[in-house]
């Protein structure tokens, strides 16, 4: 197992494991300096615990679904493997680059800011290795997947309700076996995504490709097909527009009117949308590579952020007019503005500063870079709340 595990975790980490041991230097000096501030919250065992099933859970399936493993997943499906040392090999190599790189940075924040000791380390640790044993179960399986997330789902609900009670630990136990009881009648091809996708053909793209010419090539019809085959992106901006009719709900108790650029600010979070020129390499190149894409591809790109960002801030006021009242010209014309401008920063960025030498989509989903558009957006929040909305 050792050797199938290795070319994973070079991979991931580096050939000698060098961005390791700087990942967790950084998780230690966080740790560090907001244990030093003496700043502490009251953290429920159950919410604590659930905070990190779930992310961990998350992250492992971004890492599961990142098209980056079609490169290096088939040359090892090609060779004489034993079936259950390549599926552990693989969970292993994806669960630890989940857990030392994005976990352990969420487990930094929690533990240093809720003083919870050991006792919180190894609930953390244990929740972990239960969000990744339980997102690579549910991943590996082709059908019975409503049947498994069921699974999931009441197992995560009996984590948040066991808290600190003695039932926590069988809880979590029973959590991993079940998930570790699904991963042995699974195989290499269960995380193959050319396999999934094979099942899966007769979707969109072979539906809307039959039969139809275009006699102009479109930007929008290329960014709105790649969408379509991207369906966590999909889920992203679906989130979004939920929290956009939701965060009326929290902002109406505010006194001021100065909460709705904040809101539109928020709204430009949807960061998937911001770099799908960093997550293809090969249309990166073709776009720089071929005359006039500046403008043949900056412009529709920028369009569609800005229709996306404006249906989102249109959910935002819906829900705010019919929560609170009062939706003025004033506020569809802040809207457009933060609707524009977050589209702008965003191509600009994708353009002059696109994210690269990354390992897997999931550092690409979690670059700092991606949410620079965002915190230029907070910061034309206050000035606009306090000249227009003060």
């Amino acid at each position: 197992m050792k050797t199938m595990l290795k070319p994973f975790m070079k991979k991931l980490f580096g050939t000698k494991y060098e961005r390791l041991p700087r990942t967790l230097l950084i998780d230690l000096i966080l740790f560090w300096g907001l244990y030093i501030s003496g700043f502490r919250i009251k953290i429920g065992s159950g919410i604590f615990s659930l905070t990190v099933s779930a992310f961990t859970g998350g992250v492992m399936w971004q890492a599961l679904s990142s098209r980056d493993n079609d490169d290096d997943l088939p040359a090892m499906l090609m060779l004489p493997y034993d079936r259950r040392k390549m599926v552990f090999s693989y969970t292993a190599a994806l669960g630890a680059y989940t857990f030392l790189t994005k976990t352990a940075l969420l487990l930094a924040v929690l533990l240093s800011l809720s003083d919870r000791g050991f006792t919180g380390l190894l609930a953390g640790l244990l929740c972990g290795i239960h969000g990744i044993l339980a997102a690579a179960a549910l991943f590996s399986l082709n059908g019975h997947r409503y049947a498994d997330g069921f699974r999931i789902a009441v197992l995560t609900a009996a984590i948040l309700l066991s808290g600190s009670s003695p039932w926590f630990l069988p809880v979590v136990l029973a959590g991993c076996l079940s998930s570790l009881f699904v991963l042995l009648h699974a195989d290499g091809y269960s995380f193959a995504l050319w396999e999934k996708a094979a099942r899966h053909s007769g979707t969109f793209f072979r539906s809307a490709g039959n039969g139809i010419r275009y006699r102009r090539h479109s930007m929008l019809r290329y960014l709105i097909r790649y969408l379509v085959a991207h369906r966590n992106y999909l889920v992203n901006t679906g989130f979004m527009w939920a929290v956009a009719c939701a965060l009326p709900l929290f902002f109406r108790q505010a006194e001021s009117l100065t909460v709705i650029p904040v809101g539109f600010a928020i709204l430009s979070l949807n960061t998937p949308l911001g770099i799908l020129l960093s997550c293809d390499p090969p249309l990166e190149q073709a776009v720089r590579f071929l005359p006039g894409q500046e403008r043949a591809f900056c412009l529709p790109y920028c369009a569609f952020i800005f229709l996306c960002n404006l249906t989102a801030d249109s959910l935002f006021l819906t829900s705010w007019q019919l929560l609170t009242g009062g939706v003025n010209l004033r506020m569809f014309v802040t809207a457009l503005f933060f609707a524009l401008c977050s589209a702008v920063c965003s191509v600009l960025l994708e353009w002059f500063f696109p994210v690269r030498n990354w390992k897997i989509e999931s550092d690409l989903w979690h670059h700092p870079r991606k949410y620079a558009a965002p915190a230029i957006m907070l910061l034309a929040a206050g000035a606009v709340g306090t000249i227009f909305f003060g």
